[in-house]
């Protein structure tokens, strides 16, 4: 190097690990790694387990605590599922981490024969679901949905932040059967305790009341609706928010019951493709109850992907609360 070269700081990329939290919004550090250590505590019968990535699913914090019950697989996601079966099988109640594209997409068969076809006490909870990195398709978990509600005996949990994940995690522990979980890890967005808010398994809960337009919605998606409604008030339109965690069981009559109220629009929205996730799943559950309202959906599409940052890519693909409500707006006109 010559004296008259300046060294300059290595970029790094930090997709990966970018959070969903706006700038300036509340979060909590780790909440899935810290409610299943203190969880834990009292259940002798947890045991937690990765393919390689404790630290980027918030299971260290596990690890740390009970280095004689965590579990490094490697990265060999069909070994991690057919590992958490054994466990389950001999009594045990294993919380199995992994990317959401490689519990699903890559370790599919395993999780459809090894665990659900037996019903055993498997909890999968997989980080970076539906368009929560910039990596590309490779990364991004944009079928997840689909394919674990097709699952018969499997549970499927969508939660929007840290509160809920707080909650989730004792809650589909007490649970007998298979739960596959969407995972927020790092600096999670905190805004439902501004609602007072429960996690219940199997139940919708309206968050705000409206009389022009039902936001429909689950997981980083409600947080973006919650937003979407402040938006609307400022112009005079009132928007409801009815959050929907768990997509399997579907909690039905809640759903319907609110799609029910003459005069409002209804909107799903949901960070997962257009394709067999929850605007499908409501749509069907409407028009078996002979439901038809004003309907309309915000999902990602049925594409591949690109990779980039997530404010461009959530604004490029409609999930940002901008481009939300622009969509709303223009649905109401």
């Amino acid at each position: 190097m010559s004296a008259t070269t300046e060294k300059k700081p290595r970029l790094t990329t930090s997709a990966m690990i970018a959070s969903i939290a706006s700038e300036g919004q509340r979060v909590k550090a780790a909440p899935f790694g810290k409610a299943l250590v203190d969880l834990a505590a009292a259940r002798p019968d947890i045991v937690g387990m990765t393919a390689d990535l404790a630290k980027y699913t918030d299971l260290h914090l596990f690890a740390q605590a009970y280095p004689d019950r965590f579990f490094q697989m490697g990265m060999a996601e069909q070994v991690l599922v057919a590992a958490a079966g054994g466990m389950a099988k001999e009594g045990f109640v294993p919380f199995a981490t992994t990317y959401a594209v490689f519990g699903t997409r890559r370790a599919f068969d395993f999780v459809h024969q090894v665990i659900a076809e037996e019903n055993l006490n498997v909890k999968l909870c997989c980080a970076l679901p539906g368009l929560t990195t910039g990596y590309g398709p490779s990364h991004q978990a944009c079928e997840d949905l689909a394919l674990m509600r097709s699952i018969p005996n499997m549970m499927v949990i969508d939660p929007c932040d840290a509160l809920e994940i707080e909650q989730a995690v004792p809650a589909i522990a007490a649970h007998q059967g298979p739960v596959y979980m969407r995972l927020l890890r790092g600096q999670v967005p905190l805004v439902l305790d501004e609602y007072d808010y429960q996690f219940e398994l199997g139940k919708a809960k309206l968050l705000r009341d409206g009389k022009d337009v039902l936001l429909i919605s689950s997981g980083i998606l409600t947080m973006r609706a919650l937003e979407v409604a402040k938006s609307l008030d400022e112009i005079g339109v009132g928007a409801a928010v009815l959050h929907v965690p768990t997509l399997k069981p579907l909690d039905t009559q809640t759903i319907v019951r609110e799609a029910r109220r003459e005069g409002r629009l209804v909107v799903v929205a949901e960070n997962h493709s257009e394709i067999g996730g929850l605007g499908e799943a409501v749509a069907t559950a409407l028009l078996s109850e002979g439901v038809a309202p004003r309907f309309r959906r915000i999902a990602l599409p049925d594409a591949f992907l690109d990779a980039g940052a997530l404010p461009t890519l959530h604004d490029r693909y409609g999930i940002s609360s901008a481009a939300i409500t622009s969509s709303v707006k223009g649905w109401l006109d």
